[in-house]
C-alpha cells in the first residue's frame, strides 16, 4: 500500500485540494486580492490537515521570512531600474531602432524581440503602455491588421516577464527552488526566444491575415514618437546587459577552472542585488543626469516606482507561505510519492500546475508563485537540490585548490 492510500495521506490530499480550490474561488469568483486569497488558502490547508496552531503560525512566519529575504532587494532595485528606463524613453529607443533595422515587413519580429528585452527590467503593463503606440503606428502605416503587430509585442512582453530575471517571477522561482540565477537567465533566454517566435510573429501573422482589425480612431490621430529626444540605442542595450552579464559571469566562473583567479571578484559583482545596484547607478547617470534630470526628479521617479512592489512582494511572500504549509504538513511527501508512483517527471508536474493556475487566475506571477510553492515542497526536489549543492561545493573546493597551487608555485620553487 502506498503512502497516498493511508487515512492521514487522504486527509492531507483533501486539505490541499480544498485549500487550493478555496483560494481559486476567492480570486476568480469573489475577486478577493491574490495575497489574501493565497494566505487564507494556506492557513485553511494547515487547519484541515490537522496541523497544530503553533505550527501553522510558524509556517506562515517561515514562509514570509525565507521568501522575502531572497527577493525583496531585487524587486526594489529592478523596479527603480525599469522606471528610469521607462521615463527616459529607453524602451521606445529599443523598439524604434529594432523596427528600423528589421524594416516594415519584419517589424513584427522586431516588436517581439523588443518586448522580450523590455520586459526584463520593466513591468508588463508599463512596457505595454510604452510600446503599444508603436504597434498601432506600424499598422496604420502598412494598412495591416493591428493583430499583426500587437500579438508579437504581447508575446515578447509576456515571455520576458515570465522567463527571464531580473523580473520578479523568475527571481522568486529561482529563490524558492534554490537554482542559480545565472543559469535561469541563460535557459530562460534560450527557451523564451522559441516561445516568443511561436506565440508572436508566427501566430500574429496567422491572426493578422485572418482578422482585419483597424487601428482605433482616437489612436490613428496621435502623432508619431519624437525620436530626437530619445537616448542612444547602444547606451540602452549596454545598461540592460550589465546585470545579465555580471550574473551569468558569476555562474560560469563557478564551473570554469580558468576563471578561478577572478572568481571571488565575479562572485561579488555577480551577486544579483549587486549586479542590479550597479545597473541602476549606471542608468541614473547615463539616462538620468546626462539627459537633464536632477537628483530631485530622479528621486521622485524611483520612489514612485516602488509603489507596485509592495503588492508583488506580499503576493510572492504568501506563495512562500503556501510552500512551507504544504511542506510542514507532510503533503510534500505525499505528492512526491504520488508523482513517483505515477512516473511523472517533476518538470511536467510543475508545468501542469503553473498552466492550470495561469489559465484560472490570469496572473503569471501568481501562477509561478503557487507552482513553485507546491513543487518546492516535494521531497524529490529537495534531494535534487542537495545533489546540486554537493556538486557546487565540490567545484568551489576544486577552485580553492587551484588557487592555492597557483600561489604556492612561485614561493615553493622560487
Amino acid at each position: 500500500m502506498t503512502a497516498v492510500a493511508t487515512p492521514d495521506a487522504a486527509r492531507l490530499v483533501f486539505a490541499a485540494v480544498a485549500g487550493l480550490i478555496l483560494l481559486l474561488i476567492l480570486i476568480i469568483k469573489f475577486k478577493v486580492h491574490a495575497m489574501i486569497s493565497i494566505l487564507i488558502g494556506a492557513v485553511g490547508i494547515g487547519l484541515m490537515a490537522g496541523m497544530p496552531l503553533s505550527d501553522i503560525i510558524g509556517s506562515v512566519n517561515e514562509g514570509i521570512g525565507n521568501t522575502l529575504k531572497g527577493i525583496a532587494l531585487l524587486v526594489g532595485l529592478g523596479s527603480m531600474f525599469g522606471a528610469i528606463l521607462e521615463e527616459s524613453g529607453g524602451a521606445q529607443t529599443l523598439a524604434v531602432t529594432m523596427v528600423r533595422k528589421f524594416g516594415d515587413e519584419k517589424a513584427a519580429w522586431a516588436l517581439g524581440i523588443t518586448g522580450l528585452v523590455v520586459a526584463m527590467p520593466v513591468f508588463f503593463d508599463a512596457g505595454l503602455i510604452i510600446l503599444i503606440p508603436l504597434a498601432f503606428s506600424l499598422a496604420k502605416r502598412t494598412k495591416r491588421s493591428v493583430l499583426y503587430y500587437v500579438i508579437p509585442l504581447l508575446a515578447g512582453l509576456a515571455v520576458g516577464h515570465a522567463y527571464i530575471p531580473p523580473t520578479p517571477g523568475p527571481v522568486l522561482v529561482a529563490t524558492m527552488l534554490g537554482v542559480d540565477l545565472g543559469w535561469v537567465i541563460l535557459i530562460g533566454i534560450f527557451c523564451g526566444i522559441f516561445a516568443m517566435i511561436a506565440a508572436g510573429p508566427i501566430w500574429g501573422s496567422i491572426c493578422g491575415k485572418k482578422y482585419m482589425i483597424a487601428v482605433p480612431e482616437h489612436v490613428a490621430q496621435q502623432a508619431d514618437i519624437d525620436e530626437s529626444k530619445l537616448p542612444k540605442f547602444g547606451t540602452i542595450v549596454g545598461i540592460i546587459m550589465i546585470p545579465l552579464l555580471l550574473i551569468i559571469a558569476n555562474s560560469v566562473a563557478k564551473v570554469v577552472p580558468a576563471l578561478a583567479g577572478i572568481q571571488p571578484v565575479l562572485a561579488f559583482l555577480g551577486e544579483p542585488f549587486m549586479a542590479l545596484l550597479l545597473a541602476t547607478i549606471a542608468a541614473m547617470y547615463l539616462l538620468g543626469t546626462r539627459h537633464g534630470y536632477n537628483n530631485a526628479q530622479l528621486e521622485k521617479i524611483m520612489t514612485k516606482s516602488l509603489e507596485p512592489t509592495g503588492m508583488i512582494l506580499l503576493v510572492t511572500a504568501c506563495g512562500g507561505v503556501l510552500r512551507y504549509m504544504l511542506q510542514n504538513s507532510g503533503l510534500g511527501d505525499v505528492i512526491g510519492n504520488a508523482v513517483a508512483n505515477a512516473s511523472l517527471p517533476l518538470v511536467l508536474v510543475a508545468f501542469i500546475v503553473a498552466a492550470l493556475v495561469r489559465i484560472s487566475v490570469g496572473s503569471a506571477t501568481v501562477a509561478m508563485t503557487m507552482a513553485a510553492g507546491i513543487i518546492s515542497a516535494m521531497p524529490g526536489l529537495s534531494e535534487l537540490r542537495h545533489r546540486c549543492h554537493r556538486r557546487r561545493l565540490h567545484r568551489v573546493l576544486s577552485l580553492q585548490r587551484l588557487r592555492l597551487l597557483a600561489g604556492e608555485e612561485p614561493g615553493g620553487h622560487g
